[in-house]
């Protein structure tokens, strides 16, 4: 492995570490964290979302499978980009007035810190 790319990876490693001592709403469970507060119309809006993107990626196959234009299918690719994008703003809606304001509001330093540098990795993410 590139030394960049290995100081990349502990430096990635390094934040996931700062970032998982953030306490929030979520509650640890085997495999991962579980989110606790969870706003029901927006699981709902969630799933009701990812069930239409679902068919409109079987849609994509379809195009492809049977040679569509090169230009209907990046149109329809965009539409299910915009639509997954969607489903990350509630998600990351559901993320800050549960999760995150748990967490500030602790006035503990390591912890809002730690919230603080997640919330920024999902921005970043999220801006590319």
């Amino acid at each position: 492995m590139p030394a960049n790319a290995a100081k990349h990876l502990h430096g990635r490693q390094e934040r996931n570490a700062r970032l998982s001592l953030a306490n929030c709403a979520c509650e640890s469970v085997p495999g991962g964290r579980k989110a606790a507060g969870v706003d029901p119309e927006l699981k709902n809006a969630n799933q009701n979302r990812l069930r239409r993107i679902e068919g409109q990626i079987r849609g994509l196959q379809k195009m492809v499978d049977e040679d569509r234009y090169c230009a209907d299918i990046i149109t329809q690719v965009a539409s299910v980009q915009e639509a997954l994008r969607g489903v990350a703003r509630n998600l990351m809606k559901n993320h800050l007035h549960h999760c995150a304001a748990k967490a500030l509001r602790s006035r503990k330093k390591a912890e809002t810190e730690a919230m603080y540098d997640e919330l920024l990795e999902l921005i970043y993410a999220h801006l590319r």
